[in-house]
């Protein structure tokens, strides 16, 4: 059996900062100091979602001598597609639960 779970509000603040700029690579570091989520809980995340199709990465060679290759990351075809229902279902979900926590 394979259950889907609800992306977790992590995931979402990734997808969330991805879809802004959807074509466009991003190290690991750099989301990492965007979304302030702390390198243990984002590259689970970027592999995670690596692994589902969601995102695409690839290795950058360094840029300088002494520097190490450096993983990027960009939403797929699938991922965008993944990423505006996720992020449509959480807004929507957080209208009902605000809604009803103010009836």
């Amino acid at each position: 059996m394979n259950k889907r779970r609800r992306p977790s509000a992590s995931t979402l603040k990734l997808l969330d900062h991805l879809m802004q700029r959807p074509r466009v690579w991003h190290y690991g570091y750099d989301l990492s100091r965007l979304t302030d989520l702390k390198s243990g809980t984002l590259y689970p995340i970027l592999m995670r979602l690596s692994g589902r199709g969601i995102l695409e990465s690839k290795w950058q060679p360094a840029m300088q001598e002494g520097r190490p290759a450096r993983h990027m990351y960009r939403l797929t075809a699938t991922g965008l597609a993944f990423a505006r229902g996720c992020l449509t279902r959480g807004a929507a979900a957080s209208l009902i639960q605000s809604s009803a926590e103010y009836a």
